[in-house]
C-alpha cells in the first residue's frame, strides 16, 4: 500500500473539513437577550433614587454650602491688632538715666455700619441665588428623569408593537407560502413577504436595543445606583394634573427657580452698589499705646479715620451700577422669554391631545378595519399580497403616530411643570 505524501494528506483533510462544514445546516440567529427580572419601581421612586445619587445635583448643593459659608464670612468682625516694641535708651546728657525702653499698643477697627450691612446683604442674596440654582438643577433633573422614563415606556410600547407585527407578518408569510406552493399565487408574493418579514425582524431588534439604551441613560442619571433588571410601573396614558393657563402664568412668575435666582442677583447687585458707596468711609480705628522708659511712662489714646480726598470710590460704584443694570435687563428679558415658552408648551400640549384623540378614536380603528378587509379579500383571491402588506404598513404607521402623540403629551406637560417651578423645592 502506497502512502500519500504529508502535504497531500493535509490538503485532503482540509478539503474534507470544508465540505463537511458546508453540508451542515446554517445556525439559527441568536435570540436577543432578555432583561433580568428585577424590582418594579414607580415613577416617584425612580426620581427619588436619581435625586439622591446624581452628581450634578450634589455639586449644586456644595455650591450652596459655599454660599452659606460666605454669609458667615461677611458677618465676621475685624480682629484687633496688638503691637509690642522693645529697645535701649541712652541719654544724651550725663544727668539722664539709661535703661530699657518698651512699649505696647492695641487697635480696633470700628467698621462703618452701612458698609457692614451692605456686605452682609450681598452675601445673603448670594445664598438665595445659589439656593435658586439648586432648585433649578433639581427641577431640570426631575424633568429629565420623567422625560427619559416616558421615553422608556414609549420604546417598550414600540418593542411590543414590533413583536406583534413580526408575529402577524410570520402568519401572513406562512399563508403566502402555502398559496405559492399550491400554485394559487405567483412566486414574487413569497419574495415580497420574506422581505417584509426580514424588515420587521430588524425593526423588532432595533426597538429592543432602543429600550436598553434608555435604561442605560436613566442609570447614568442615578450614577449607576438603579437595581439590575428594574422595571417601571407607569403608562404613557397617565392622567395629567388639572392645568389652567392663568394659574400657570402666576406660578411661573413667582415660583420659577430661574426667575427667583435672577431676582436675587438683582438684589445682590443693589447691595454691591450700597457697599461701594459706603466704602468711602470704611470706619474708625481706635488705638491705645503705652510706652515706658527709665524716667517716664506714657499712655496715648487715639483714633484715625480715612478721608476720601483722592479716591472717592467712583469707579467701584460705577461698576456696581453697570452690573445692576445688566442684571435687571437680564431679569426682564428672561421673564418675557419664559412666558413665551409657557405659551408654546401650552400650544404643544393642546395639539398633542388633539392628535391622541384623533388617532385613538378614528385613524387606528379605520386602519385596523382596512387590514381586516384586505386579509379577507386576499383569502378569497380578490386582492394580492401587496394590498395586505400595505394595509399592515399603514396600521403600523398609525399606531406609531399614536404612541408618539401620547409621549408628546407627557413631554409638553413636563416642560410646563419645569416652567411653573413645581419640582424646584425639596418636599
Amino acid at each position: 500500500m502506497r502512502y500519500l505524501a504529508p502535504w497531500k494528506t493535509w490538503v485532503c483533510l482540509l478539503l474534507w473539513t470544508t465540505i463537511h462544514a458546508w453540508a451542515q445546516p446554517a445556525a439559527a440567529p441568536a435570540a436577543p437577550p432578555t432583561p433580568q427580572s428585577g424590582p418594579t419601581l414607580t415613577l416617584p421612586e425612580l426620581i427619588g433614587t436619581v435625586l439622591v445619587h446624581n452628581p450634578g445635583l450634589q455639586i449644586a448643593r456644595r455650591v450652596q454650602e459655599q454660599a452659606a459659608a460666605g454669609v458667615t464670612t461677611a458677618g465676621a468682625l475685624p480682629n484687633p491688632k496688638l503691637e509690642w516694641s522693645d529697645g535701649r535708651h541712652s541719654p544724651a546728657l550725663a544727668t539722664g538715666n539709661s535703661g530699657t525702653v518698651s512699649g505696647w499698643g492695641v487697635s480696633q477697627l470700628i467698621e462703618n455700619p452701612a458698609l457692614r450691612s451692605a456686605r452682609q446683604d450681598a452675601a445673603q442674596y448670594g445664598l438665595r441665588s445659589s439656593e435658586a440654582q439648586v432648585g433649578l438643577t433639581r427641577a431640570e433633573l426631575v424633568a429629565l428623569v420623567r422625560q427619559r422614563a416616558y421615553e422608556y415606556l414609549l420604546r417598550l410600547e414600540e418593542a411590543q408593537a414590533a413583536v406583534e407585527e413580526l408575529a402577524l407578518l410570520e402568519q401572513t408569510r406562512e399563508r403566502v407560502r402555502l398559496r405559492v406552493e399550491s400554485g394559487e399565487a405567483a412566486r414574487y408574493e413569497i419574495i415580497k413577504a420574506d422581505a417584509e418579514f426580514i424588515s420587521a425582524r430588524q425593526r423588532q431588534r432595533s426597538a429592543q436595543l432602543a429600550v436598553e439604551q434608555v435604561r442605560i441613560r436613566l442609570n447614568q442619571l442615578a450614577a449607576g445606583q438603579l437595581p439590575p433588571g428594574w422595571t417601571l410601573r407607569a403608562s404613557l396614558g397617565d392622567a395629567l394634573p388639572a392645568l389652567q393657563r392663568e394659574q400657570l402664568r402666576e406660578q411661573l412668575q413667582s415660583n420659577n427657580p430661574e426667575l427667583v435666582g435672577l431676582r436675587a442677583e438683582v438684589e445682590r447687585k443693589q447691595a454691591r452698589v450700597r457697599e461701594a458707596s459706603a466704602g468711602r468711609w470704611p470706619g474708625v480705628e481706635l488705638r491705645y499705646t503705652e510706652m515706658r522708659d527709665p524716667d517716664n511712662r506714657q499712655g496715648v489714646l487715639g483714633a484715625s479715620i480715612q478721608i476720601p480726598l483722592l479716591d472717592q470710590r467712583q469707579g467701584p460704584r460705577a461698576e456696581a451700577e453697570a452690573e445692576l443694570m445688566r442684571a435687571r435687563t437680564r431679569l426682564d428679558g428672561r421673564q418675557m422669554e419664559l412666558l413665551l415658552q409657557l405659551e408654546a408648551a401650552w400650544s404643544e400640549l393642546e395639539m398633542a391631545r388633539l392628535r391622541v384623540e384623533a388617532l385613538g378614536t378614528g385613524a387606528v380603528r379605520e386602519a385596523e378595519a382596512a387590514l381586516r378587509v384586505a386579509q379577507a379579500a386576499y383569502r378569497f383571491g380578490e386582492r394580492g399580497i401587496l394590498d395586505v402588506l400595505d394595509a399592515q404598513r399603514v396600521l403600523r404607521t398609525v399606531r406609531a403616530d399614536l404612541l408618539q402623540a401620547r409621549y408628546q403629551v407627557q413631554a409638553a406637560a413636563i416642560e410646563i411643570d419645569v416652567l411653573a417651578g413645581r419640582h424646584a423645592v425639596q418636599p
